[in-house]
């Protein structure tokens, strides 16, 4: 597991690509403009969907990124073996 100034630096990575690609959501969804660039990359309103998902992706990881800084561990994921004595 990184340090916390690590954690620090991805999370602040993925808010201001997340603050990004909200922007680039609103400003497709409003329809004051046909395309729109993020540094190197052009969306058009047919990239609204992919976008959407990678605004979702960004949201979980600032989620997961703030709860390791904030002390607590991901969830842990075990199966439950139903048996008929």
């Amino acid at each position: 597991m990184a340090n916390k100034v690590e954690l620090r630096a991805r999370l602040d990575f993925w808010q201001e690509a997340l603050k990004k690609l909200r922007k680039a959501y609103l400003a497709l969804v409003d329809g004051g403009v046909k395309s729109y660039m993020i540094d190197d990359r052009q969306l058009t309103r047919f990239d609204l969907p992919a976008l959407q998902k990678q605004i979702e992706e960004a949201e979980a990881k600032v989620d997961e990124l703030e709860n390791l800084l904030n002390g607590q561990h991901p969830r842990r994921a075990f199966g439950v073996l139903p048996r008929d004595w």
